[in-house]
């Protein structure tokens, strides 16, 4: 289906490129810790920043808040539609709401055709643990699908459409199940993630497992990484996930390095270690590889820009897969530098 684009201050949730969102957990009303934060957050990569509103107090912060960010801001609101419309008022580019618990299909009509007269984008934000009791009868999946649309056809009526889509499970599995039902049955943007994926190892690999599923499929607009953890971690996890699925846009070089085995004459994870760090400023589309030997380092690595196959002594260089050079292993990182600097794609 064809695929609506939303349009968030200076980010458009929609296009080709997926945009990396997470949100504050500094307290909303401490004006100069969230303003730190967000732009902590922007530094790191992050082009949409989520501030949770749960009270007055926060919300006029809010405007405080934007004046001193250049990263668009989302409002996150629970429970009050009034939160919404003061936040709105304050200047945010998107408000997210959880239908099943804004206060009824009345004030949700009345929250859309507010923000659609200020031209304010809205999330559905459907979670597998607050669904409305009507859809309990139904697997869980299809009962979040149904959830969100019952709740986007009701802004429908209103001619709103200016609505991105999530449907969160902390089941990587369920969330997965989620989306593509979603992306079959819809055009909105989708909003990526798995909630409450869990301290940083296990979140890291639940939202791989359910975000990557889907942008490899084309499945997905924006993404967030949720964990219990420096929001600056999620931001850095996001990208990561996004370099892995190809959908990484910026230029950049990526470290590739084998497991090692008893071949191994090298310290691969030290060398691959310096390598990254010395490549993290580097604004170019590479493929970097260290390897731990010379017997296979070229073949396994292939597809890389070049890379390194380490021996006892001395290392083998090597460009397009092909061997350039022996180096002493003292010289490693300056020979590969200066071929780095040197490649031309």
């Amino acid at each position: 289906m064809s695929k609506r684009i939303v349009a968030v201050g200076n980010v458009n949730i929609g296009e080709s490129s997926v945009s990396i969102q997470s949100m504050t957990n500094t307290k909303t009303d401490d004006i100069d810790a969230t303003i730190s934060q967000i732009n902590a957050l922007k530094n790191a990569g992050c082009q949409l920043v989520r501030c949770s509103v749960p009270d007055e107090k926060s919300a006029m912060a809010l405007k405080e808040i934007i004046k001193n960010v250049s990263v668009p801001i989302i409002a996150d609101i629970h429970f009050s539609h009034k939160l919404a419309i003061m936040s709105a008022d304050a200047g945010v580019c998107k408000i997210r709401i959880n239908p099943g618990n804004i206060g009824g299909v009345d004030k949700a009509k009345y929250l859309a055709d507010y923000l659609k007269e200020r031209n304010i984008a809205l999330r559905i934000g459907v979670n597998g643990g607050s669904l409305d009791s009507s859809h309990s009868a139904k697997p869980l999946a299809q009962a979040m699908r149904d959830s969100a649309l019952e709740y986007v056809s009701v802004l429908e009526k209103c001619n709103f459409y200016n609505t991105v889509i999530s449907a969160k499970s902390s089941n990587a599995k369920i969330m997965i199940e989620t989306y593509r039902l979603l992306h079959e049955s819809c055009d909105y943007p989708l909003h990526l993630g798995v909630t409450e994926a869990g301290l940083y190892h296990t979140g890291i690999v639940k939202s791989a497992i359910g975000i990557g599923s889907l942008l490899c499929d084309g499945i997905g607009d924006t993404i967030r990484v949720s964990l219990s953890d420096d929001p600056i971690k999620e931001v850095e996890a996001a990208k990561d996930i996004l370099k892995a699925c190809d959908k990484y846009e910026k230029p950049y070089c990526e470290i590739i390095s084998c497991p090692t085995c008893a071949r191994t004459n090298i310290a691969v994870k030290a060398l691959a270690e310096q390598v990254e760090a010395m490549c993290k400023d580097v604004n170019k589309s590479l493929k970097v590889a260290v390897m731990g030997c010379v017997v296979n380092g070229i073949g396994e690595s292939q597809g890389a820009n070049l890379g390194v196959a380490g021996g006892k002594d001395k290392s083998a260089i090597f460009v397009d897969s092909k061997y350039v050079e022996t180096v002493d292993n003292a010289m490693i990182l300056p020979v590969l530098k200066k071929y780095i600097m040197e490649y031309e794609s």
